[in-house]
């Protein structure tokens, strides 16, 4: 099985790599095309959405990324990583891969100065897990083959389609490695 690739534009990309090794996979940095070669599972961090989208832009990485996504490729996103791999967004947004049916909603939760941290119930995992939501999106719309696996107040913060799986808060920023156990499982075909 190959590392774990870990889109490194922009973000908590290191914070991903620090978590999955504590999961106990080996993982390495996605910056070109080429860097797709030999993955087990994509992260796609949080960071500022619209520079990731223009980023992976300018680098090439908008068709090769869906292609290994659409072709069934284990992938996590996570805040802007979820914003990037949805199909569109309430308002403009920024380039986005157009691989998980949602509509997201950019900053649903207020500003930087509105974070804030919340247990949540998380489908699958027996307690809760400590959500930490940083200019956090929500997913608005969720197409038909979405599964919720978590909300907050009402809203919709995690999601999986297929091989895809994606959050509005940050595991990463946690000691908590279940989340990224999720998408390891993922690689067994659980």
């Amino acid at each position: 099985m190959g590392p774990v690739g870990v889109l490194a534009l922009q973000g908590d990309f290191r914070e991903h790599q620090q978590s999955l090794e504590r999961a106990g996979a080996a993982s390495r940095q996605v910056r070109k095309p080429a860097d797709l070669d030999g993955i087990s599972a994509l992260v796609i961090p949080g960071g500022e959405s619209t520079t990731i989208g223009r980023l992976a832009t300018l680098y090439g990485l908008i068709d090769p990324l869906r292609e290994v996504i659409d072709g069934g490729l284990p992938t996590f996103g996570t805040c802007a990583g979820l914003i990037f791999l949805a199909v569109g967004t309430v308002r403009d947004g920024p380039p986005q891969l157009g691989c998980l049916d949602v509509i997201v909603e950019r900053n649903a939760f207020g500003r930087q100065n509105d974070s804030f941290e919340a247990p949540l119930e998380v489908e699958g995992l027996e307690a809760p897990f400590l959500g930490v939501f940083i200019r956090a999106p929500q997913v608005a719309k969720v197409g038909p083959h979405v599964e919720v696996l978590a909300t907050y107040d009402g809203r919709v913060v995690m999601v999986r389609q297929g091989n895809i799986l994606a959050s509005a808060f940050h595991p990463e920023l946690t000691d908590d490695v279940r989340i990224h156990d999720m998408l390891l499982s993922m690689l067994k075909g659980d």
